[in-house]
């Protein structure tokens, strides 16, 4: 297994879509390993392929509340097959917007359809931050961010920030 890099807006892959994996094989098996390890190293809950520049439709997952428990979740194509009308507000932050948060309202309650990591298909019944987590790892498959639904203004400042940080890293000093 390998840690990789993990690209941060405003890298104009994140933007991307990516494509549907046509058969869980071995490749598809090491990236998921590659992406979990990577996932817990920053650390983190979710991490889709584009994230670290794969543009696959894979995510990995864990959210479990224990540290020492943990409970990886693999979904290959993953696809919500329906959301409820009730929605939940939780606090989402991305490992490709470092240090930026924001109240995100999203369905409370969805089911998604995927292949696990051994190529099987599952449905799941999702909700709470379970929910929450696929629906955002899923938006990353489709090119979307989280600050994606926030306003204009709020949207505009995350990525100026982001910018300069990036400026500020990038600078070579003799």
């Amino acid at each position: 297994m390998a840690i990789k890099k993990i690209l941060i807006l405003p890298d104009p892959i994140l933007r991307k879509k990516s494509s549907p994996v046509e058969i869980v094989n071995d490749e598809i098996k090491k990236l998921m390993d590659d992406m979990l390890e990577t996932m817990y190293k920053a650390p983190g809950i979710g991490l889709a392929a584009i994230q670290i520049g794969v543009p696959k439709r894979v995510v990995v997952m864990d959210i479990a509340k224990d540290q020492d428990k943990k409970e990886p979740m693999y979904f290959v194509n993953p696809e919500v097959t329906w959301k409820s009308n009730e929605k939940a507000t939780y606090e989402e932050g991305c490992l490709s917007i470092p240090n930026q948060f924001a109240n995100i309202e999203r369905p409370e309650k969805c089911n998604i359809k995927y292949l696990d990591y051994f190529g099987v298909e599952k449905e799941i019944k999702a909700e709470g931050l379970l929910a929450t987590c696929i629906q955002h790892e899923i938006d990353h498959l489709n090119g979307i961010l989280f600050i994606d639904y926030l306003s204009k203004l709020k949207k505009d400042i995350i990525v100026k920030k982001l910018i300069k940080n990036k400026k500020e890293l990038e600078r070579i000093v003799v």
